[in-house]
């Protein structure tokens, strides 16, 4: 019997992403080894309630989605996560994970859609990068750099070139909120012609952050 300890199963609007504004259910496992300065899951790092991963897959299927985001906290901290995103491509979902970049993706499904974070200096966690990562991204995968300053641009546009990334997946771009400016975060990439995603957090603007949404 496969358990997974999961926080919240919703359905909502997908806030980010290339897959932005699409309806989409979630489901957020429990707990994570990092501790990002900017982190708004941190109710998902510990509690949650263990449940058997065809139990997760009936309650998904009950929303009539296509579309299906397995996040956290750090889902792939589960084990059973690999199992669970298996179960759902074989049943015709489209179905992305959300990672922190510091755990290896190595053994995810390959129909799986990595959105997979590059931690910047501001997040308090760069040294967690595991840069082995990016050799298993491929095109439909996504990159994401959460970005709170200039310092965090500048490190962003040297890891683009280092690893040659546009040339490999999509990129996104994503000003911490509160912190980071969005006008000048978008004026940035527009000077410097950057072949990225500028992006924001869509269910934050719709909803204000609340849990669940």
């Amino acid at each position: 019997m496969s358990l997974l300890r999961i926080t919240e199963i919703f359905y909502s609007i997908q806030g980010e992403s290339n897959t932005v504004g699409l309806p989409t259910v979630f489901v957020r496992l429990t707990g994570c080894p990092l501790r990002c300065v900017y982190c708004d899951t941190a109710y998902a790092f510990t509690g949650g309630k263990k449940i058997e991963i065809d139990a997760v897959i009936a309650e998904v299927e009950q929303y009539g989605a296509r579309y299906i985001t397995v996040t956290g906290g750090e889902p792939l901290a589960q084990p059973g996560c690999l199992e669970l995103m298996t179960k759902l491509a074989d049943k015709g979902y489209v179905v992305s994970l959300e990672t922190s970049g510091a755990l290896d993706v190595s053994k995810v499904d390959p129909r799986i859609v990595k959105v997979m974070d590059l931690k910047t200096p501001s997040s308090g966690e760069l040294s967690r990068n595991f840069y082995q990562n990016i050799e298993y991204l491929t095109a439909k995968d996504q990159v994401k750099f959460v970005i709170g300053n200039d310092k965090d641009y500048d490190w962003s546009k040297s890891v683009l070139i280092e690893y040659d990334l546009p040339n490999r997946c999509e990129i996104l771009f994503s000003p911490v909120m509160g912190q980071q400016n969005p006008t000048e975060l978008a004026e940035k990439i527009l000077k410097d012609r950057l072949p990225v995603r500028f992006q924001l957090q869509l269910h934050k603007l719709l909803w204000d952050d609340a849990q669940g949404k």
